[in-house]
């Protein structure tokens, strides 16, 4: 089981990387947020059999708006990492993505009601040391791309508080159908804004965008149902390793080792904060 779930995480975060790329690589000739469109619907096809075989089920939904919002959610969270990455190496903003815990756990105190424990104050406080690290402040500047990581990692971190609210009435295939649905309707007046038509071989690179990304969330997603989450977000700095690589041999970037320390101490401050949350 161990071996599996490493092996589905692994895949995730090697899967995620890849996409990661693609809209680095392509951002230069189209557009982010065209690129957060064609992301959304490439994906949408890829599980839309599954939708389909489904049926109405796949669609049914008891709590509509708080859907809606974590459509809004998502979409803001997208558009600004597509956004981000296009300005924003592609190690440096992997490690800033991991603060999404950090923000989803203050997110649960603000609308959840949950209390603010001692253990989850300074699991947060160690987690803003290591976005702290991998910025250094007055030695390195501070840009608009990565505000844009930042404040995506926020947005993702409140749409995991909407997805556990969600969870709790509706089945996991609705709750995939109604994030697909969304991103595609509302990344496109985004897209149209900036349209340019990709040549053929961007469409290939396209497709396999959206491919990529629903391949990886299935896998997280099935890594999940094997294990908790405190076992999957470890796992899940090797998206850090991928980011390297990637980084490395396509756009000759190499991250400085302030971008792994600052990510370890914030992969180290989610992890114990999942580990005092699972034990109460």
């Amino acid at each position: 089981m161990t071996v599996r779930v490493a092996m589905l995480v692994v895949s995730a975060a090697g899967s995620l990387s890849a996409m990661h790329a693609i809209v680095r690589f392509l951002s230069p000739s189209i557009h982010p947020f065209e690129l957060a469109f064609f992301r959304s619907l490439f994906g949408f096809i890829v599980i839309l059999p599954l939708l389909l075989r489904g049926g109405i089920d796949s669609v049914r939904t008891h709590q509509p708006r708080l859907q809606m919002l974590r459509g809004v959610v998502s979409i803001a969270a997208m558009m600004s990492w597509f956004y981000g990455l296009s300005m924003v190496p592609l190690a440096e903003a992997t490690a800033l993505s991991f603060t999404n815990v950090i923000f989803g756990s203050l997110a649960a105190i603000i609308f959840l009601r949950e209390k603010m424990t001692m253990a989850r104050g300074i699991a947060v406080f160690i987690g803003f040391v290591g976005v702290l690290v991998i910025l250094r402040p007055g030695f390195v500047q501070m840009d608009i791309g990565v505000v844009c990581v930042l404040f995506s990692a926020l947005c993702w971190g409140c749409s995991v508080v909407i997805v556990k609210q969600l969870g709790r009435t509706d089945a996991a295939v609705s709750i995939v159908a109604w994030v697909g649905i969304q991103l595609s309707i509302l990344s496109l007046p985004f897209a149209l804004s900036v349209w340019v038509w990709p040549t053929m071989e961007e469409w290939l690179w396209l497709s396999l965008l959206g491919t990529l990304a629903t391949i990886g969330h299935l896998c997280m997603v099935q890594g999940l149902k094997l294990t908790d989450a405190m076992t999957i977000f470890p796992l899940d700095f090797t998206r850090l390793i991928w980011a390297s690589l990637f980084g490395l041999f396509i756009f000759s970037e190499w991250p400085d080792v302030w971008t792994f320390v600052g990510a370890g101490i914030i992969v180290i401050s989610g992890t114990f904060m999942l580990y005092r949350e699972d034990r109460i």
